[in-house]
């Protein structure tokens, strides 16, 4: 019940938006501009003929696939940059100086080399998500509380013991708040890549459907379903922090 009353405001917004956008239309009497129910017609269209689903897989696939590269490559990286000293001091400069780069102007690059395959979108999308994850990795580590480290030191353990009792639980929160950025990145950057090397997924379909007799109604419809697509997988990773061995750090 509360749940549902948290979601009424948002609904609410929606539905007011909804009005707007129809009331705009109908005011104007544009005959290009596609009302909400003309939006949901094309989508019907494209969901009754399974392009749609072909779009939302390609453009899924390729996002899971970058993002995994990225998480595997960045969450080790920034661990030992964090707790060795020397891998900072030596990689966090460069780090720096390639994460500010709009990862569209690795776009030129991605094509040069790879080509317009499906390796383009996925190089993207690992070099646009990789740069947040290692620093919110290497940060976790540098802010953990000195107390639980003297705590583990004053009973004796190796080294190697403190990192993996101690330092990786301590982290987990701040991983999953990089990997929620870099996430949401990789979402962002692989409909720009579509729109422009590829002939499929969500950023080509909007493409195609505005070259293609300027079908406007499909246009929004991507744009809706490609919103909604990242709401989930934001909603997703907020669900992964709530885990209660992933929140131990911060318990009252």
């Amino acid at each position: 019940m509360n749940r549902i009353k948290s979601t009424l405001p948002a609904l609410g917004v929606i539905v007011a938006l909804l009005f707007a956008w129809w009331g705009a239309i109908v005011a104007t009497q544009s005959l290009i501009f596609p009302t909400p129910w003309q939006v949901v017609t094309g989508a019907v269209e494209l969901l009754a003929d399974g392009t749609l689903w072909r779009h939302i897989g390609a453009s899924l696939m390729r996002v899971g696939t970058g993002f995994a590269l990225a998480v595997c490559v960045a969450v080790p990286l920034g661990l030992w940059m964090g707790w060795v000293r020397g891998a900072y001091d030596t990689l966090n400069p460069i780090f720096q100086m390639l994460r500010p780069i709009s990862p569209i102007a690795w776009i030129p690059i991605a094509i040069l080399w790879f080509g317009v395959g499906d390796a383009s979108p996925i190089y993207l999308i690992f070099i646009s998500s990789v740069f947040p994850m290692i620093v919110q990795t290497t940060v976790g580590v540098h802010t953990i509380d000195k107390r639980y480290l003297r705590a583990a030191e004053n009973f004796g353990v190796s080294r190697a013991t403190l990192f993996t009792q101690v330092v990786i639980p301590a982290v987990l929160p701040q991983v999953l708040v990089g990997m929620r950025i870099g996430l949401g990145v990789a979402w962002l950057v692989v409909v720009a890549a579509e729109m422009i090397a590829l002939r499929s997924g969500l950023g080509y379909m909007i493409m195609d459907s505005r070259n293609a007799g300027n079908r406007y109604d499909l246009v929004i419809a991507g744009m809706i379903i490609i919103g909604v697509i990242g709401l989930s997988l934001d909603s997703t990773m907020r669900r992964l922090e709530r885990i209660r061995w992933v929140r131990w750090r911060y318990a009252q």
